[in-house]
């Protein structure tokens, strides 16, 4: 089993991260920011991966940082020396109006191109800037290539639901092993 596991705590966030690749989708999630439970929730239902995420932390952007930096590192952990992967994955997906495409690589040089075209200032509670903050701290601290982008769309509860779904089922296709790959997904021979 590919199983990654973090936590940290702080004087101001307590966390606790855990996912399994191999998963059913399984989600145990609780951080104090509904939006946010929605989302991984969403996550790990739509990519098969299970997740586990507890956080108590004194200010919703304490929380989300911390909750997606311990959650990258819990990934990183899982993909371990990434060998045999199928590495990339992509995926577009509907949500009502809204429509997003997302495609990762699990190269090992984190980078994160985030275009989600908000425009309240919050999204049931959670504000705007954190949802951008949090995909961000999770592609960094995961080691992840991540390009995420609503192409259009109306509600902005709808245009990130897409987003997260769209990356579910990227992730479900990169972390797949591949019955056909020996070693590293690179033609460096190392990732």
């Amino acid at each position: 089993m590919r199983i990654g596991a973090s936590k940290s705590k702080t004087k101001e966030v307590e966390v606790s991260a855990q996912v399994n690749l191999d998963g059913t989708g399984l989600a145990k999630v609780s951080t104090g920011v509904p939006f946010l439970d929605h989302m991984l929730t969403s996550l790990a239902s739509h990519s098969l991966i299970d997740v586990e995420v507890e956080a108590k932390g004194d200010l919703m952007h304490h929380t989300v940082e911390d909750v997606a930096l311990c959650l990258g590192r819990a990934f990183d952990q899982a993909l371990g020396d990434r060998l045999g992967l199928m590495r990339f994955g992509n995926a577009r997906v509907p949500m009502d109006d809204s429509v997003a495409l997302v495609t990762v690589d699990l190269v090992k040089r984190p980078y994160c191109a985030v275009s989600l075209k908000l425009e309240r200032d919050a999204i049931e509670g959670m504000a705007r800037e954190d949802v951008y903050h949090f995909v961000r701290s999770w592609a960094f601290s995961g080691q992840i290539t991540l390009h995420m982008q609503v192409e259009y769309g109306e509600n902005d509860h709808h245009k990130v639901e897409a987003a997260v779904k769209a990356l579910a089922l990227s992730l479900r296709q990169a972390v797949s092993l591949d019955p056909r790959r020996v070693g590293a997904p690179s033609s460096k021979g190392v990732m």
